[in-house]
């Protein structure tokens, strides 16, 4: 397993749909970009920013429920790209015991940022998907910016106001 962090969430001009970059730690400018929803964006972005909701969100509420039966999430595993889906599993550990709970990347990220657990990406995943990315100053075209959590939002929130439900039935 590779370690990764979250390096930025954009919004892709094409598609207007936001995207995950995930960046290899340590050696290595690999990068893995996952599509993901809006409302799983917007869930990460309220994270980075830690902003307080007056009720718990999806995602609170699934760590808080976790945590109320006595486990933790140890880390967060994105494993594997089967037809165009990525998929993921949560790492509880609880009285010793581990067990493993499928769940989609972005939920998984979405966990891991609220209880601070590490994001790993499986080796053959990151060998066959990783995109090597050169992260200098003067690269525009290429560079992957740190996430600016304010601007998410902006991006988010502009987005979400040009979005229709109909969208959504593709």
């Amino acid at each position: 397993m590779v370690e990764v962090v979250l390096r930025a969430v954009r919004v892709d001009v094409g598609s207007s749909t936001p995207l995950l970059l995930l960046e290899e730690v340590g050696p290595g400018n690999r990068v893995l970009p996952i599509f993901i929803g809006a409302p799983e964006a917007a869930a990460i972005a309220y994270a980075l920013q830690k902003v307080e909701t007056p009720r718990p969100m999806s995602h609170d509420l699934l760590a808080n429920t976790i945590s109320a039966l006595g486990g933790r999430i140890f880390n967060v595993e994105i494993i594997s790209l089967i037809d165009n889906t990525f998929f993921a599993n949560l790492r509880i550990l609880k009285d010793g015991v581990e067990t493993l709970v499928s769940a989609r990347p972005s939920d998984a990220v979405a966990l891991a940022m609220r209880v601070g657990a590490p994001i790993l990406v499986s080796d053959d995943l990151m060998n066959a998907e990783g995109k090597v990315m050169m992260l200098d100053e003067e690269s525009e075209d290429d560079e992957v910016s740190p996430v600016d959590e304010a601007e998410l939002v902006a991006e988010l929130r502009e987005f979400l106001d040009q979005v229709n439900p109909e969208d959504f039935n593709k």
